[in-house]
């Protein structure tokens, strides 16, 4: 639910809630003390109503923005964090093919450049940052593929865990 819609349903609410206040208050008003006091306590009731909700609205639309702003910033890390991951893994797959001599150089220097500027990205967390690094590291200085294919297992787990963080 966007904040438009939110701040419609709240203010649909405080309508109902407003009415019934000055219909009670009236009701009240008119049981007690007659046409006068009535129509002061269902006045008094529906302003103080009015007052209280629009104060909830405001606290309530802040945490909302709050909660909005906070799971864009864990999505765009955990987007972030996938694609660094599918970008080594592209790399990786050009360094170690499957048929030698399918990959030119020309293509895997142009999947590392990628891969590098992926993880050089600011809003990944330090640990996938870290773990990322490792595995180009290994990719970068290893002939033997086993150890990038560590290396890659070790960042595909770091990225599943830092998700929901």
């Amino acid at each position: 639910m966007d904040s438009i819609a939110l701040t419609r349903a709240h203010r649909l609410i405080t309508v109902q809630l407003v009415a019934s206040a000055a219909a009670l208050g009236t009701l009240a008003g008119h049981l007690l003390a007659g046409p006068f006091v009535a129509g002061f306590a269902g006045a008094l009731a529906a302003v103080g109503s009015w007052a209280g909700s629009a104060y909830a609205r405001r606290r309530a639309l802040a945490e909302f923005r709050r909660e909005c702003d906070a799971a864009a910033d864990d999505g765009y890390a955990e987007g972030l964090a996938q694609t660094v991951l599918i970008g080594i893994a592209t790399y990786q797959a050009a360094v170690f093919p499957i048929e030698p001599g399918s990959v030119s150089e020309e293509e895997a220097a142009a999947r590392r450049r990628v891969a590098y500027g992926i993880s050089a990205y600011d809003g990944l967390p330090h640990q996938v940052r870290a773990s990322a690094a490792a595995a180009l590291e290994a990719i970068d200085h290893g002939l033997d593929p086993e150890p990038a294919r560590r290396a890659l297992r070790d960042l595909a787990t770091t990225v599943y865990e830092q998700r929901g963080r």
